[in-house]
């Protein structure tokens, strides 16, 4: 009797602990449901239409898809780092991530550039397929894991308009000698023609173009460079910006965070960047056409450059290729991958599309 009896208690605490256990949720749940808190320092200020709410977005929806366990807090330019040291902050660790263009930091590497915004190059549909499926991605990881950085496509913004002058560009000689705020690759090329360039972050923009620091300046699409007030300083407003054809936006994560996150939360991150990207994308193309019609009210005369300026710039463009694949060994390994996937493309690319 004492043995069934034993036999009967051993059964019962079996069940007891099976059932204990089963209640109990996995390692792998028990992490999702532990609150994860990171800040994300932005180049781009939070008021900025377009950049900023890009921006703000990737904060507002981890939010609601995590539940509220996973936190990216979008931080304002200089709360946690100037806005052009987000790469150096995320690099180090001392920030979780950073919301930024690779093109702020071609300066580090020319190779950044090319996954930010490619003078003459795809617009952007051909850009994302490049990197998504063209082996721009697998790049992109490469490069940036020298700085220690998981980088995410996570927005995207149509042509950029190719800057405010104070006055009529005639001339190629009227180039020379301007003193311009100018991003990414973009500026060695005017470079080339005499003009003298910055890469000031956008919060300094106006009041550089205002006291004359500056002579010129290109920033945005018309619905960006109208929030910021450049008008009020410059009239002349010219197109095409062939110096961003279009322009990809990241989510950079310290890349020993990123590797440390469960499959879940990883899947979240990216989810939420690929919606940004369709955001980007739509709202971009939403906002411009009002915004040239009110600056068209405010007295702004737009410009379009003449042939011999577009030759000159592509001119410029093709030299900085040169110089580049001579000279950086990322650059030209990113390079020649998007100029292979560009030609195979351009059979699709010249007889899909309706061009006006």
């Amino acid at each position: 009797m004492r043995e069934a009896s034993s036999l009967r208690g051993v059964f019962a605490a079996g069940c007891i602990g099976i059932a204990a256990a089963l209640a109990l949720p996995s390692v792998a749940e028990a992490q999702q449901q532990q609150r994860l808190r990171w800040q994300m320092a932005s180049g781009y200020p939070s008021s900025l239409v377009h950049l900023g709410t890009m921006g703000k977005r990737v904060e507002t929806q981890i939010a609601a898809i995590s539940g509220g366990t996973f936190e990216i807090r979008f931080m304002e330019p200089g709360a946690l780092v100037p806005a052009l040291q987000v790469l150096d902050g995320v690099s180090n660790g001392s920030i979780e991530a950073g919301w930024v263009s690779a093109g702020q930091y071609a300066g580090r590497n020319t190779a950044l550039a090319l996954f930010s915004a490619v003078p003459f190059g795809p617009e952007a549909g051909e850009f994302m397929a490049w990197m998504r499926y063209g082996g721009g991605q697998a790049l992109m990881d490469e490069v940036h894991a020298k700085y220690n950085v998981k980088s995410i496509v996570c927005g995207i913004t149509p042509p950029e308009a190719s800057g405010w002058f104070r006055t009529e560009i005639k001339t190629l000689g009227d180039l020379r000698g301007i003193r311009m705020r100018f991003f990414g690759l973009g500026a060695r090329v005017v470079n080339k023609l005499g003009v003298q360039t910055t890469n000031q972050p956008a919060g300094e923009l106006f009041q550089a173009l205002q006291l004359g620091t500056i002579d010129a300046t290109e920033f945005g699409q018309p619905a960006l460079d109208l929030g910021m007030g450049l008008h009020q300083v410059a009239k002349h407003y010219y197109f095409p910006g062939w110096h961003q054809p279009a322009s990809l936006y990241h989510l950079y994560v310290h890349k020993p965070l990123w590797d440390g996150l469960s499959a879940q939360r990883k899947a979240m991150v990216e989810s939420v960047c690929d919606a940004n990207v369709v955001f980007g994308l739509a709202e971009g193309e939403a906002l411009q056409f009002a915004a040239m019609q009110e600056l068209q009210r405010r007295g702004v005369t737009f410009h379009t450059w003449g042939p011999e300026f577009i030759a000159a710039f592509r001119k410029g463009w093709d030299e900085v290729v040169v110089e580049e694949n001579a000279s950086n060994p990322d650059f030209k390994k990113v390079w020649d991958s998007l100029t292979a996937f560009r030609a195979n493309y351009k059979i699709w690319g010249d007889l899909g599309y309706l061009r006006n």
